[in-house]
């Protein structure tokens, strides 16, 4: 009897052994339960000082995991076997993650201070009514250049980056949607396109462009503009920012044939175990000083008008980054073009990338 009892607490000891080991896995995997919140966000994306501060304000313990595109993100969600509470998608991300039945719709009621959004960021084509996302953050995409490399050139247009004298000095980010669209852009057609016939002309432009660009990028395209590496970069306006405050010699500037209008939102995947927090999480970002602090700390543009109080002038009176509607009612969203679309936009621009070797 008595080796009975030995063996029956010997496999009680390794059932809570493994309970154990299973809840810290599950911790460092992205699991929510109980008192906690897991976000899943691009790195370098959020204030950690309002992590904590949401802790100390909530008592909501915060997991915190990133990641460095989209695609990756949609690809870790839609596998399972994570559970985030929060994601911050771009707007044709969303508007895939709708179509799959990948988000819950939120609860408006649980967010007061939704109040504080400028309407011109709301109710947006890739999710009506924001049924299933509030605006985060938001920009555009442009050119950032150095007058002083370039003996003055002024750049204005897309086409101004197959001048000769451009050789080898142009940046791209590593990015299908934005080197595809901005030969799109450049011949007058849709950031958006679908023409098999008028993806390959961009193409062939593209290839044209070859002898003016340095290299295609990720993030080191910020330290390799700002050290003066190259005089010219297509970037985000957000980075653009971050470029221009280490080197006031550069400019930014989104050409007159228009370019993207992007948006990073907040939402709540179906995979949350923590629905309540999530709302809770969402409506404390909304608050304006908490959403002004946050828009200082990462550098991109804030949608939230309650914020511009809190923000010093030469931030929101900087029409680079906070253009006002005669330039953003020009601008084209990313729409969602189905997986074949996406997967020959791809294509092409892995093309590209080879027709530079």
């Amino acid at each position: 009897m008595r080796k009975v009892v030995q063996m029956f607490v010997a496999v009680l000891a390794a059932a809570a052994l493994c309970m154990y080991a299973t809840a810290r896995i599950n911790h460092f995997q992205g699991y929510s339960s109980g008192n906690t919140l897991t976000i899943y966000n691009w790195g370098d994306y959020l204030d950690p000082e309002l992590i904590e501060a949401f802790e100390e304000e909530t008592g909501i313990k915060v997991i915190y995991e990133t990641y460095e595109s989209n695609e990756a993100m949609l690809t870790k969600i839609a596998h399972g076997g994570h559970s985030f509470d929060i994601a911050i998608p771009s707007d044709y991300a969303i508007s895939r993650m709708i179509e799959q039945d990948m988000l819950i719709p939120l609860d408006h009621s649980l967010l007061p201070n939704l109040k504080y959004i400028d309407e011109r960021f709301l109710d947006l084509s890739f999710d009506p009514g924001n049924k299933y996302s509030i605006p985060y953050f938001w920009g555009t995409v442009g050119v950032v250049y150095n007058q002083e490399m370039l003996d003055g050139m002024e750049i204005t247009s897309w086409n101004d980056l197959w001048d000769e004298s451009l050789r080898n000095q142009i940046l791209l980010i590593d990015g299908a949607r934005e080197v595809i669209g901005m030969g799109l852009n450049s011949l007058g057609y849709s950031l958006n396109e679908t023409d098999p016939e008028r993806l390959l002309e961009a193409q062939r432009k593209l290839f044209e462009l070859v002898p003016n660009v340095r290299a295609i990028v990720g993030d080191e395209i910020k330290m390799l503009l700002s050290t003066e590496e190259a005089a010219v970069g297509l970037v985000w306006s957000g980075e653009a920012a971050a470029i221009i405050d280490e080197n006031p010699n550069l400019e930014y500037v989104v050409p007159v044939e228009g370019s993207n209008i992007w948006f990073d939102n907040m939402v709540i995947p179906t995979t949350a175990k923590n629905v309540e927090a999530a709302h809770k999480f969402i409506n404390f970002m909304l608050d304006p000083e908490i959403a002004a602090q946050n828009a200082e700390y990462v550098g991109y543009s804030t949608p939230n008008w309650g914020a511009m109080d809190y923000l010093p002038e030469e931030i929101t009176g900087d029409a680079r980054f906070y253009p006002g509607p005669e330039i953003t009612d020009a601008l084209e969203l990313y729409e969602n073009l189905g997986k074949r679309t996406l997967a020959y936009y791809n294509e092409l621009f892995l093309e590209f990338k080879m027709h530079r070797k």
